[in-house]
């Protein structure tokens, strides 16, 4: 699957489950494990599991299936693995101290 659809993909679904401040960083030149990363906020851990699963079927209905999922445990923070992007979900109070260090302006967002 095209990159570029994927992305779009994420984002929509990201939309429709109501997640909140989400960013996507353009991570080509910085990492080699991946080339794109979503950020995303859910209210609740109710609501970061609801749009983890949500995305996580998503995806694999749409010709990926290679995707791993990390943290569902406690729904804090959700990884969501899909090789070339990598999405991460959070509680709003775990991303204000997790997310900082990738708001620097050296990521470009897409």
């Amino acid at each position: 699957m095209p990159k570029k659809k994927l992305i779009t993909i994420i984002r929509d679904c990201l939309e429709e489950m109501k997640a909140q401040d989400t960013v996507i960083l353009d991570i080509r030149d910085k990492s080699s494990i991946a080339d794109y990363m979503v950020v995303s906020s859910g209210t609740s851990t109710r609501h970061v599991s609801s749009i983890a699963d949500k995305l996580q079927r998503t995806i694999k209905t749409s010709s990926y299936k290679n995707v791993k999922v990390e943290g569902l445990q406690n729904c804090d923070w959700v990884l969501i693995d899909a090789l070339d992007v990598i999405v991460n979900i959070f509680k709003p109070e775990v991303r204000a101290v997790s997310y900082t260090p990738l708001t620097l302006p050296t990521n470009r967002e897409v």
